[in-house]
């Protein structure tokens, strides 16, 4: 087979977006309930992007938010009260957060899960203080998120950019690669993930960059021009969706045997993987969070499955939006209630937390000068498709360290 015909991509895109924004804001229905837990609750405040831009991941993570909510009143709550969702969206648009966030305050957050774009998170960051309320951005990648001015509430999980960086380093050098082609997507996105991702990357000659636009129906001619560039690598950058789809297809048309590169985007979007040619995936190797030799991860895998069924597959997003639920757990924990000035405290006292995500003895740790918790880089994991277009497992030739 070919690559996406245009009517087949239009129909790729539909899906994909069906996939990524679900029927737009939760219903009532998706609301955790206290479970057998009976005191006040606490109210937990969530901006989730269930439109927008941000959609593809922030629905994944949203609903995996509420599953551990869940579980948690379930078992008797935290403190004996039960935890209390509430929920807006702010499409990915740095303009709708301030009446987003003050919204959710409104309602009695007491603490924010920041599970929106970057741009976004970046607005949110100088409201805090003034609102009083910490937050997490579960998913979070991006450094600045976590660093001065404005970050004395806010907290980030996962390993940043600048991580990846090292990473992919690694890899290359592993796999003897000296040269790469890049195929990017046209996102304000993707446009600044490139300049921070590929100015700490040092180690490799960029031998060319094309771009697609992330509506595109044909990249036959960017691939063309890698072709002609002869990299040893080609990588590709996308939001993922219809775009990385389509560009693997090309490039396993056209550039067949040259190694394949990418971001987490499309190990996280299993809603994509169908639309991408037989086999066109196989070999291609991205940047993961999920690690199934991580007995936390099986665990997550095995609850999620028996949540969503047996065709379920856990992404980098569930798991972060896992740990951050059992994040503000312990911290409520040591607050003992749910007073903001104590649970931002609280936050900043837990070390060496097990992670569901990464490499089995990844952990996360916070301090009050530390507000990224990722210790070390083994919460990545290089892994690599398989001929069914899926995820088999971490990638042979090259794997992180966990050095802290």
């Amino acid at each position: 087979m070919g690559v996406l015909t245009r009517g087949r991509l239009a129909a790729g895109l539909a899906i994909v977006a069906l996939a990524a924004a679900g029927c737009g804001p939760s219903s009532d229905s998706d609301t955790p309930g206290t479970g057998t837990a009976k005191g006040e609750p606490i109210v937990i405040g969530m901006d989730e992007d269930s439109t927008g831009p941000g959609a593809s991941y922030s629905v994944i993570a949203g609903k995996t938010i509420r599953a551990a909510v869940q579980d948690i009143n379930d078992k008797g709550g935290v403190l004996g009260r039960p935890l209390k969702l509430v929920v807006e969206n702010d499409e990915s648009d740095p303009t709708k957060v301030p009446a987003t966030l003050q919204k959710l305050a409104s309602q009695g957050a007491k603490v924010l899960l920041l599970q929106s774009g970057s741009a976004a998170i970046i607005q949110a960051k100088g409201q805090l203080a003034g609102l009083g309320l910490p937050a997490i951005a579960p998913t979070g990648v991006t450094a600045t998120l976590v660093a001065p001015p404005n970050n004395e509430l806010i907290y980030m999980l996962a390993n940043t950019t600048t991580d990846w960086a090292k990473v992919y380093c690694g890899a290359f050098q592993a796999a003897g690669i000296a040269k790469i082609g890049i195929l990017a997507d046209d996102t304000a996105t993707i446009a600044a993930l490139n300049k921070a991702l590929f100015d700490a990357m040092p180690c490799v000659q960029i031998a060319a960059t094309e771009k697609g636009a992330a509506a595109a129906s044909d990249l036959s001619a960017q691939v063309a021009r890698l072709r002609n560039a002869r990299p040893d690598a080609v990588m590709v950058t996308s939001v993922g969706g219809a775009f990385e789809v389509l560009a693997q297809n090309t490039l396993a048309a056209q550039l067949s045997g040259v190694p394949r590169f990418s971001l987490a985007s499309i190990g996280n979007q299993p809603s994509a993987w169908k639309l991408a040619n037989q086999g066109a995936l196989n070999g291609l190797v991205f940047m993961g969070s999920i690690n199934n030799q991580n007995p936390r991860t099986q665990e997550l895998i095995s609850f999620l499955k028996k949540k969503n069924g047996n065709d379920y597959e856990i992404t980098a997003y569930d798991a972060q939006a896992w740990d951050t639920v059992q994040l503000l757990k312990r911290a409520i924990e040591k607050a003992g209630g749910d007073d903001p000035k104590k649970i931002n405290e609280a936050i900043q006292t837990i070390s060496g937390m097990p992670a569901t995500f990464g490499q089995a003895n990844f952990t996360l740790t916070f301090s009050a000068t530390k507000h990224l918790g990722a210790d070390g880089l083994c919460g990545l994991s290089l892994i690599e498709f398989g001929s069914d277009n899926k995820p088999k497992g971490p990638w042979a030739k090259f794997q992180p360290p966990c050095n802290k």
